[in-house]
């Protein structure tokens, strides 16, 4: 049976910023990669990983690459006004998104219309930001990669890795290149969110099918971990910690 073309054989901005990322970080990290197969090499849909570092769209967007897939992700709108990087992630099919004004929520929304016209796929943290669990487990997820499936009927397929810690610290401003680490991944198989589908998208709903979402990246990372998350996901208000920004813990 012949396998179908990878996405990333056909030439593109990609091959650019492949080729000047993939030489440097392979000399800090190298890759062990589980059920790789379960990367759909067509179609849309949402890729769902944890996050745990600022480093972390590097290393899944490396993985995604190398699985055949184009990396695409939400990011945020003020990156896209930087001279240079801007016109690459634009270029690259990245969506900005604006956390306040006129324009908030709106370029996604078109961008998941994209996506599912164009057989893309888009990479959502469902947890908006690095995780405040003091341990690395999965926080609780915000409802984005919920919303964009549910809404557009986008399989939604979780990924967890571990690893990356020792390459960048959460929030930390330096990589460390020697000695290469390895980066442990596992995809998951498609969440099953059939029982959300045809609801009304309500707070409610969406929380419910989020968590749902975030079961399956726990899941992945327990196996990866061997060990058992908090019986109680992190839960940042919790906390007296903002869900967005830099925190110390």
């Amino acid at each position: 049976m012949k396998l179908p073309r990878k996405e990333t054989s056909r030439p593109s901005i990609f091959w650019v910023l492949a080729g000047i990322v993939i030489p440097i970080m392979s000399i800090a990290v190298r890759f062990s990669i589980q059920d790789g197969d379960k990367l759909p090499r067509r179609g849309a849909y949402v890729v769902a990983p944890n996050h745990y570092s600022e480093i972390d769209p590097v290393m899944v967007g490396m993985v995604s690459w190398k699985l055949g897939r184009m990396p695409r992700f939400l990011a945020k709108g003020s990156l896209f006004r930087i001279p240079v990087v801007g016109w690459f992630l634009r270029k690259s099919g990245q969506v900005p998104v604006e956390r306040a004004g006129s324009t908030r929520g709106s370029a996604p929304l078109t961008a998941a219309k994209e996506i599912v016209r164009d057989g893309r796929i888009v990479i959502i943290y469902p947890e908006g930001s690095l995780t405040r669990d003091p341990d690395l487990w999965p926080m609780r997820g915000k409802t984005g990669a919920a919303r964009m499936a549910l809404e557009n009927d986008l399989p939604v397929i979780p990924v967890a890795h571990w690893g990356t810690q020792h390459v960048m610290a959460r929030y930390g401003k330096k990589i460390s290149f020697f000695p290469r680490k390895i980066i442990e991944v596992k995809i998951g198989d498609p969440v099953d969110l059939s029982a959300f589908r045809g609801r009304n998208l309500d707070a409610a709903t969406l929380n419910e099918a989020t968590a749902v979402i975030m079961d399956a990246i726990t899941a992945l990372l327990e196996d990866l971990r061997g060990e058992k998350a908090p019986a109680v996901r992190w839960n940042p208000a919790e906390h007296d910690q903002k869900e967005t920004g830099r925190f110390e813990g």
